[in-house]
């Protein structure tokens, strides 16, 4: 696919999915209008969607089809509003304290720490009331099971086990006097920004039907694209520029903060970056087609600027 042809075919799937947001997000009114009022502005601040679109790509992938659209979309709401939750949550003066994101003004700057907080919180609990409206679209026990499935796995890369394990062990190894080690630096990122990268995309083979095979593939697949992710935004830390990517950079610097780039240096990163987005390209390229936009995605992803 040529770069020009890419641009505009992820602009196009980018209102797309802007459109299943607006289609999921809870209305402005009652006297929780305040925290839904918060919740929405933290949706609509924008991002490339990626996870939404990496669940309807691998979903096609692996054999969905078109008009089992329905089925799908909850999830792809699901999964950006607890995306979004955390990027609030991060945000918070507690946690990274960031007072812009995506050029303008955090939800906690806007609506206060307090009400910051329970906007994330609605974000994650309204996430998996919209999710579950996916079960009662299922026309039979088979996309049942799928819906069931799927959502587990969702609801385990968002936990414990996933995203909030992996933000615990963060938390901890910024307050430890030693540096942390590379086995606590990869569990990191494995479980803060890996992991729903992973349910994105097993999410989407899960819903579509596909074996064990080729769900565990793509879930590795996942793991590369995560892991190279959150090394690309180390750097980005170190050699962005705060106009383009909408945030202050340095703050990791700032906050003393170990990361990928202090831990391997910068020459390292870069080329950690580009074996792991080799590596999940290879992955790709082992199913047999229809994946053309995807690999172009991540490649995109994974070598952005911004």
């Amino acid at each position: 696919m040529e770069n020009s042809e890419f641009r505009v075919t992820l602009g196009n799937k980018v209102k797309e999915i802007n459109g299943i947001l607006e289609k999921y997000l809870p209305v402005e009114e009652g006297r929780q209008k305040t925290v839904i009022e918060a919740m929405n502005y933290s949706v609509r601040a924008g991002g490339k969607r990626l996870r939404p679109m990496l669940i309807w790509e691998t979903f096609l992938l692996c054999g969905g089809r078109e008009e089992e659209r329905e089925l799908v979309e909850p999830f792809q709401a699901a999964i950006e509003m607890i995306h979004t939750y955390s990027l609030v949550h991060d945000d918070l003066p507690a946690m990274d304290n960031d007072e812009y994101r995506r050029g303008r003004k955090t939800t906690w700057s806007v609506y206060g720490e307090a009400m910051g907080i329970l906007a994330g919180d609605g974000l994650l609990n309204y996430a998996f009331e919209t999710a579950a409206k996916s079960f009662g679209r299922c026309p039979s026990q088979e996309h049942l099971s799928r819906a069931a499935a799927a959502f587990a796995a969702l609801s385990r890369k968002a936990g414990i086990y996933g995203m909030i394990g992996g933000q615990t062990a963060d938390i901890e190894a910024e307050g430890q006097f030693a540096p942390i080690t590379g086995e606590q630096m990869l569990f990191i990122h494995e479980h803060k920004t890996a992991a729903l990268i992973q349910a994105a995309m097993t999410v989407g083979a899960i819903l579509a039907g596909a074996g064990k095979e080729q769900i565990d593939a793509l879930e590795k697949c996942g793991y590369n694209v995560g892991i190279a992710f959150q090394i690309q935004d180390d750097i980005l830390d170190v050699t962005g520029d705060s106009a383009e990517l909408g945030k202050p950079v340095g703050s990791d610097a700032q906050n003393g903060k170990q990361t990928y780039v202090t831990w391997k240096g910068l020459e390292q990163a870069r080329k950690d970056v580009a074996a792991l987005s080799d590596e999940a390209v290879r992955i790709l390229d082992g199913f047999t087609d229809g994946h053309g936009f995807l690999k172009e995605l991540i490649l995109a992803l994974i070598h952005r600027t911004k």
